[in-house]
């Protein structure tokens, strides 16, 4: 899921063999995977699922390289216990299964993590950071929750608002030159739209030759030609985090 127009025919790419620093938690109604730094840290970043959801290897090991940089972090199970997308479903149910999983409709989860981020953890400096169908849902935040301070939207563009412009907090775009998904117009009108509108800092930036998923889904040691760019985008991540949490 990379916009709300166009179903994302993105495969699961180079799925990790990856079991995570953290644990499993249950927040009210949401399950969660948790990661801590070593150190105490007061900063905590939402870290928000692709379609293939909250315990897809790959972004339990964003979560756990967030944590060795100093994060406490969190990836909720947004999908609420129902169904992740699969290799083996058909496309031509995509629409159907999304359904009940829209990235825009998850306030009453973030409202939840939030309070737990806040009261059970500490966390006083709040970002999101999100992948696919999670880059949707970071753009949603940053639209609704000012006190979330940053956001970085990896591959993921809403485009059914009037506002989506309006950005609230920080936000940096990262996408792929190559990705079928969000071609480059597409991300062209974003930066166009969001210099016209938008009275935060923001960052859309385009790696050349890399598709859809590229961030997290592509192994960097079996990938040798994409690895700087891999590497480029995960700093770029960090050091957008860095400068606004």
């Amino acid at each position: 899921m990379a916009n709300e127009a166009k179903p994302c025919p993105c495969d699961i790419g180079d799925r990790m063999e990856y079991g995570g620093l953290g644990h499993e938690i249950q927040i009210e109604h949401v399950k969660a995977y948790v990661v801590k730094p070593p150190a105490q840290s007061d900063k905590a970043v939402i870290v928000i699922q692709d379609i293939y959801g909250w315990q897809l290897p790959n972004t339990r090991y964003m979560a756990d390289m967030l944590s060795t940089n100093g994060y406490i972090a969190i990836v909720p199970d947004f999908y609420l216990g129902k169904e992740p997308w699969s290799p083996s479903h058909d496309w031509a149910n995509f629409q159907e299964w999304l359904e009940d999983k829209k990235p825009t409709n998850i306030n009453k989860e973030v409202d939840v993590v939030l309070k737990y981020l806040k009261d059970q953890c500490g966390a006083r400096r709040l970002a999101s950071v999100g992948f696919c169908w999670g880059g949707v849902a970071v753009h949603h935040i940053a639209l609704q929750y000012p006190d979330i301070k940053a956001g970085v939207s990896v591959y993921g563009i809403i485009r059914e608002r009037e506002d989506r412009y309006q950005l609230n907090s920080p936000t940096l775009f990262i996408f792929g030159e190559k990705d079928t998904v969000i071609p480059l117009d597409q991300v062209s009108v974003l930066e166009e739209r969001l210099k016209e509108k938008c009275t935060v800092d923001f960052h859309v930036k385009i790696y050349p030759g890399q598709t859809h998923g590229f961030v997290h889904r592509k192994r960097e040691d079996i990938n040798p030609a994409d690895k700087p760019f891999i590497q480029e985008a995960r700093t770029d991540l960090l050091s957008w985090l860095e400068k606004y949490v």
